[in-house]
């Protein structure tokens, strides 16, 4: 009886897997969730309404790269509509001009991971969070 519990458990978990790996527009939202969540933390410590924490502010960058890797793969041609995204036509008629917005991501994310003080936290934060303004900017509808 409680191997047959284990098993159903097991068998649950694998299939909320797969339907989140089959949902690309909900993995999106998922990571971009994830990316509003670091960047509030961020900005409170840019603005100073939170102390500055070295291991915090690597933890913000670190999930910056991480979605940035990520993200491109999460617009797929079957997901431009359902699942109530905001994700512009524009991701699919320009594919170079957006990967390459998250590769720049990437990399200013990348430059941030190494910050030490809160001036160099600033400087990177902004520069990061740039990237989020144009690309929603250029590749999401606004409700």
């Amino acid at each position: 009886m409680i191997r047959t519990a284990f098993v159903l458990a097991g068998l649950g978990l694998g299939l909320t897997a797969v339907m989140a790996q089959s949902n690309p527009i909900a993995e999106r939202q998922q990571a971009m969730k994830a990316l509003g969540a670091a960047t509030r933390e961020g900005a409170a410590m840019a603005k100073g309404e939170a102390p500055f924490d070295s291991a915090k502010a690597q933890a913000v960058f670190k999930t910056y790269a991480d979605a940035a890797k990520k993200a491109p793969a999460l617009f797929p041609d079957n997901s431009k509509t359902g699942g109530e995204t905001t994700a512009a036509p524009k991701i699919w008629e320009d594919q170079a001009g957006f990967k390459a917005a998250f590769v720049k991501f990437e990399s200013d994310a990348a430059a941030g991971a190494s910050v030490t003080s809160l001036d160099g936290f600033r400087t990177a934060f902004g520069a990061a969070t740039k990237n989020c303004g144009g690309c929603h900017e250029a590749y999401r509808i606004k409700k």
